[in-house]
């Protein structure tokens, strides 16, 4: 073979690892709670970290579901199709318990736990839609306690159970949402499908869906109009006695990413609903699902920025240019720890509202306030930041980034999804100002978490200030949303920061995040920060 051809200085592929090793996640999940899951952590993120685990990852996204209308014969039927990879997921994932378990687990911090294995098995995150939308289901469905009774058992065992049989023959469930319409998007209380009472207290459905995610799930929270206004409805895919019910798909959607999930568009034709909370008040009872969901996407953020983060910082340690290897060279340093401090400071504050999360779902009053008013400021920051962090990453690669190959072109067009999915960037932020609006008590609650780090670094302190400040008046409130609400996302993640980080990421977020001695892209951190303990952290738990 010609000497042209010898490949040399190329990287070698990221395996053998576990993915869950990452230091922020680890002593975030003992510090909520949730130490004694590490074990079962641990096996999922070296399974993430197997050649096989990526491939199964690499084909549900490659060879995308596909849409079977009708069967040979002409018959009806509305199934869609998967490749095996994709079932192998979903398996793990139920197996594991990332779907509704924690809702049948009594044991503290259970809810963390599940966070931090949804965290490590980001090997694909499209068949994680229908695993965040079970576990969401749960505490909406309670809204019928008879219902829920029937399912939850269900919906919480750990079997993956597919295919399309009457759900209460099967081992286990899986459940999605169906909400928006072409004409409302998030403006739900616009959507124009109809539920008429039967004799039997059951209704029937017409109308036409914009987005149903994982159409093959066996049921569907969704909303329908009535008499009384907005109403939330559990729709079964197939009905008792094995009928199938009269959903019938439209198309699938054509996704940027997410390619692996099945979104598609879809009327209901007298498909037949069970009422879940009162008639009139649907938006209020899928709103317990869409809260968790929500908490699902800041994960999911966090988690690719993680990925990105690690693929970046692999390339570097094995990739020369100049005459020394990337991780050596000032200016990629940089970039490094710049990704890594904003990498932590998403995981701290995921973990921190995942402990909210745990305890609010206990009882816990003041927890509830903060994971109200907390979750809506992450999930509008750190997924607007995923994105950018994600591409950074990715040209760290350079052009082997952009290439379907390396796995990072993948991980980059699945972050802007997570920024769109349960209220995009203008939802989010006005959903946090409502919060204040309606329930002072979480701005009291947010500002009892950031006084807890008061002291600890004068440009927090000087930060905080300034947030303040924007409470003083409400003049222009809606137009400067962003604002208020970045500035908060900042606040929390410092003050989780400087009471949880190693005191080197802490510094370097306050400098850059809260004193503005930064620039516009990655890579800008001010000198005299110390680089290396920061650099070690990207670096805990991958291969040499």
């Amino acid at each position: 073979m010609s000497s042209t051809h010898e490949v040399f200085n190329q990287v070698p592929p990221l395996v053998g690892h576990n993915a869950a090793a990452d230091p922020a996640l680890r002593e975030g999940v003992e510090r909520e709670g949730a130490g004694w899951a590490l074990p079962e952590i641990d096996e999922l993120g070296r399974l993430a970290g197997t050649a096989e685990a990526q491939e199964w990852g690499r084909l549900a996204e490659r060879v995308p579901p596909r849409l079977h209308t009708h069967d040979r014969y002409g018959n009806r039927v509305d199934e869609v199709e998967y490749v095996p990879a994709y079932h192998r997921l979903m398996e793990t994932a139920v197996s594991h318990g990332l779907h509704g378990a924690p809702w049948a687990d009594d044991r503290d911090g259970a809810h963390v736990a599940r966070a931090a294995k949804f965290y490590s098995w980001q090997v694909d995150a499209g068949h994680g839609c229908p695993i965040s939308m079970t576990y969401a289901v749960v505490p909406a469905l309670r809204a019928n306690p008879e219902l829920a009774a029937r399912f939850e058992p269900l919906l919480t065992n750990r079997e993956y159970d597919f295919g399309l049989r009457d759900p209460e023959t099967k081992r286990g469930l899986i459940a999605g949402m169906s909400m928006t319409e072409k004409q409302g998007g998030s403006d739900v209380r616009a959507n124009t499908t109809t539920a008429t009472r039967q004799a039997d207290g059951s209704y029937v459905l017409r109308g036409h869906k914009w987005f149903t995610s994982a159409p093959m799930s066996d049921l569907f929270l969704t909303l329908a109009q009535t008499d009384a206004g907005v109403t939330c409805f559990l729709v079964p895919r197939v009905l008792p006695g094995g009928e199938r019910n009269a959903m019938r798909f439209m198309r699938l959607k054509d996704k940027l990413g997410n390619r692996s999930n099945a979104s598609s568009e879809i009327e209901y034709d007298a498909a037949v609903g069970w009422l879940v909370g009162e008639e009139g008040r649907g938006v209020r009872t899928i709103v317990e699902m869409v809260n968790m969901t929500r908490l699902d996407c800041v994960i999911g953020s966090a988690a690719g920025m993680r990925i990105a983060l690690a693929g970046a910082a692999h390339h570097a340690r094995h990739r020369s240019a100049f005459g020394e290897l990337l991780i050596d060279q000032p200016a990629m340093r940089n970039v490094l720890a710049d990704l890594q401090v904003e990498s932590e400071a998403a995981t701290t504050a995921m973990l921190r509202l995942a402990g909210a999360n745990d305890r609010a779902i206990r009882g816990d009053e003041g927890e509830a306030a903060l994971r109200r008013i907390a979750l809506a400021v992450t999930k509008y920051y750190v997924c607007k930041r995923a994105p950018m962090a994600v591409g950074e990453a990715l040209e760290c690669l350079g052009g082997n980034g952009y290439i379907e190959d390396f796995d990072l072109a993948r991980v980059y067009r699945e972050m802007p999804l997570l920024s769109i999915w349960e209220g995009s960037g203008n939802v989010a932020a006005l959903d946090a100002l409502r919060a204040m609006a309606k329930e002072p008590h979480t701005l009291d609650a947010f500002l009892a978490e950031a006084d807890l780090a008061a002291g600890a670094d004068a440009r927090y302190d000087e930060a905080v200030d300034r947030l303040r400040k924007e409470f003083t008046s409400f003049d222009d409130i809606q137009l400067r949303a962003r604002r208020i609400v970045e500035q908060m996302a900042l606040v929390f993640q410092g003050s989780q920061l400087l009471r949880h980080a190693p005191a080197a990421v802490a510094d370097a977020f306050c400098a850059s995040r809260l004193g503005r001695d930064w620039g516009g892209a990655f890579g800008t951190l001010p000198a005299g920060l110390d680089l290396a303990p920061i650099l070690e952290r990207t670096e805990t738990g991958f291969p040499g």
